[in-house]
């Protein structure tokens, strides 16, 4: 990599919300440890504590790539919820294992997104419009197929696995004498896995630039070859995939498959990737700054349950949170309007364009 462009990247990366949240970050453990030595407590406080930062990311991501061409997804805790009774049902009553039953459930959410995407291609409705028609419509219908498919309203039968990933630890992984930390649970390797995935979808493949060209400027993009329609498909059928990751990660972590699967998840969703700094407007995503946020407003809200604070309380603070994030989104998209144009009028120009994955902070 060229010095110039060592230089923009570090100039990027300042100018980003993440070296903040970096700080914030440790300065809120700093305070609450200081305050509250048991914050510090891992198996009964870090531990959880990761499980909620691992769940939640992917819940963040799954936001984010929609918010990449600048829709929005309103039922991504229903779709989590779908994907859930899915893998619950397939583990309970088709006797399925792990590996056949979480993607079928997978495959079920990303298929309900890539319907909606499919809707918001063809006719130009809003997105806002369509994913909360589909919200509604999935949270009538899951309490209705466990009513009728399971016992009791959940289903608790799990194939070998999945009380490993989901209550396991370091500790159980073992290199002859040596074995890990009970503080750090197994629940965030699947966490890690589809940042990675996402990360490079955006950074090193075509499709996921043209996604972001779509986002940023989708006339532009449209008028120079790129298949615009199919790629809001595609981005609205891969927030699908990850609400189902993340519905199976939070029913791994609790035990069961139940109707309530995805119901807190819309919050948190648009929290982190917008405090990590992905555009509402489409165009620019954050993996690492969408981790970052979730982390951030985990930290919080940890350290607020330890000194009492219910979840009335929390649940205010989150939402000025969001309505902070918000309104500082809006200033830099009001700062970037004033910037001169960039002119993306020509294939070549796109074609370079497509080549930069300065989109993906």
């Amino acid at each position: 990599m060229s010095s110039s462009r060592l230089s923009r990247a570090a100039h990027a990366e300042l100018r980003s919300p993440r070296p903040l949240l970096v700080v914030l970050i440790i300065v809120l453990v700093g305070i609450f440890a200081t305050l509250k030595p048991a914050f510090l407590n891992g198996p009964f406080v870090i531990a959880p504590l990761l499980t909620s930062i691992s769940i939640f990311t992917v819940v963040g991501l799954a936001q984010m790539v929609v918010l990449s061409v600048g829709h929005m997804n309103l039922a991504v805790g229903q779709l989590a919820g779908v994907g859930a009774l899915v893998m619950g049902a397939s583990f309970e009553n088709l006797g399925v294992p792990l590996l056949i039953g979480m993607p079928l459930g997978m495959l079920a959410s990303a298929l309900l997104g890539a319907f909606a995407g499919w809707i918001i291609a063809r006719t130009g409705v809003n997105s806002f419009i369509v994913t909360l028609a589909m919200s509604f419509t999935l949270m009538g219908l899951i309490p209705t197929l466990y009513e009728r498919w399971s016992v009791g309203n959940a289903f608790t039968v799990k194939p070998a696995g999945v009380d490993a990933i989901g209550r396991g630890t370091f500790r159980d992984l073992c290199f002859g004498q040596v074995c890990g930390s009970n503080a750090i649970p197994l629940i965030i390797l699947p966490a890690l896995a589809c940042m990675a995935a996402i990360w490079y979808f955006y950074a090193c493949t075509r499709v996921g630039r043209e996604v972001l060209v779509t986002g940023s400027n989708p006339r532009t993009a449209e008028l120079s070859g790129v298949p615009t329609g199919r790629r809001v498909i595609l981005a609205h059928a891969l927030s699908g995939l990850l609400a189902a990751v993340s519905g199976f990660m939070l029913a791994a972590s609790t035990g069961s498959f139940t109707p309530a699967i995805g119901g807190e998840f819309m919050l948190a969703s648009f929290l982190g990737p917008i405090l990590g700094g992905t555009l509402l407007a489409g165009g620019v995503v954050s993996v690492v700054g969408t981790a970052l946020g979730i982390t951030l407003t985990a930290v919080i809200r940890k350290g607020l349950e330890l000194f009492g604070v219910g979840l009335e309380t929390l649940n205010v603070l989150l939402g000025i949170i969001l309505l902070a994030a918000l309104a500082t989104g809006r200033i830099r998209g009001v700062f970037a309007r004033r910037r001169p144009p960039k002119p993306v009028e020509s294939a070549a120009t796109l074609a370079a364009e497509l080549q930069d994955a300065e989109g993906v902070r």
